[in-house]
């Protein structure tokens, strides 16, 4: 095994560093959405009320420090050796939250995360590696070729659908429309972002790339996607179990902004036939897990209640919240 050179570990204790104040986040976030729901209405109805709270600016602020140590990791380390590492900020949410929000996973849904990061470290590792980027002028000539152009007005079609059909009838019910709007938007993010560093780097080295227009367009591209991502995120963990959220979050977010680079880059032309049926594997255990864990994540809160209800956890629809399913049962 080669010895990991001086760059390479300090990516990793970056990432690492990143991982653990990017899982702290949802917890400290959650529990600033707790308080201000006690006082107003709660983010899930549409209330802004956390914005006064600050348990939710200690999330954010600590989630902002890890998004910076990541973008930092990258400066030191490939992407095939950082972004795996992402993964661990879902099982450091999943152990917070069993401790501190008391919301219980069940044994099943430990499975069900440990596929997910398996799955989602599977694609990672084999994806190809991107093209050279040296200004924001070639990554501007990527993002506005066919095929990412098609890509984005698809993902835009789909965000728009979400927000203005299914969020206002199946949002505080169906975690997929909060979680998709926040993974489509921010696979579009990341390569926003990734042109933004591109200008910073060069404009730090000499080159001020922010004389052209086109690093200020990716500058409000990233704004509002990022804006767009935060609000309906806020969305999710008021009505949704934060060990749930994390890891169905983060699979789908790696799912789509790999799809994005993959399109944007025009990676999948150097790949080779093991790669590609790899990365197919990959999105298996990915279904498989994340299909276990919606099963699965009421499981372990009820079994304290068994007895209490004879409603078997069989009959609790895939993406349902469970207490508006209660409610529904109810009314019946």
């Amino acid at each position: 095994m080669e010895e990991m050179s001086p760059d390479n570990i300090h990516g990793v204790i970056l990432a690492v560093s990143s991982s653990i104040f990017i899982g702290s986040s949802f917890i400290i976030k959650k529990k600033g959405l707790k308080k201000a729901g006690v006082s107003g209405p709660r983010a899930g109805e549409g209330g802004y009320g956390y914005l006064y709270e600050p348990w939710w600016w200690a999330g954010m602020i600590t989630m902002i420090v890890g998004e910076i140590a990541n973008f930092a990791a990258y400066a030191f380390a490939p992407a095939i050796l950082v972004t795996p590492l992402g993964a661990l900020s879902i099982i450091f949410s999943a152990v917070l939250a069993h401790f501190i929000l008391q919301e219980k996973l069940h044994m099943l849904g430990i499975l069900g995360c440990v596929l997910c990061v398996v799955g989602s470290t599977t694609i990672v590792l084999h994806a190809p590696h991107e093209q050279d980027i040296e200004s924001v002028k070639q990554v501007w000539h990527l993002a506005t070729e066919p095929g990412f152009l098609a890509y984005s007005a698809v993902v835009l079609v789909v965000v728009l659908v979400l927000i203005f059909y299914y969020e206002p009838r199946y949002g505080k019910t169906h975690m997929i429309v909060y979680v998709g709007i926040c993974s489509l938007m921010g696979s579009l993010t990341v390569m926003s972002v990734k042109a933004v560093a591109i200008a910073i780097k060069l404009t730090f080295s000499g080159m001020n790339q922010f004389k052209y227009f086109h690093a200020w367009i990716f500058i409000i591209v990233v704004t509002i996607c990022c804006l767009l991502q935060i609000n309906y995120l806020n969305k999710a963990l008021d009505n949704f179990n934060t060990a749930v959220i994390s890891p169905v979050y983060y699979v789908m977010f790696t799912t789509f902004t790999i799809l994005a680079s993959m399109i944007m880059f025009k990676d999948w032309a150097s790949q080779s036939g093991l790669q590609i049926a790899t990365q197919l594997c990959g999105f298996v255990t990915i279904l498989s897990g994340t299909f276990l864990l919606h099963k699965t994540k009421d499981m372990g809160n009820s079994a304290s209640l068994r007895g209490a209800t004879s409603q078997s956890p069989r009959e609790t629809p895939v993406f349902i919240n469970s207490a508006s399913t209660r409610s529904t049962h109810s009314n019946l």
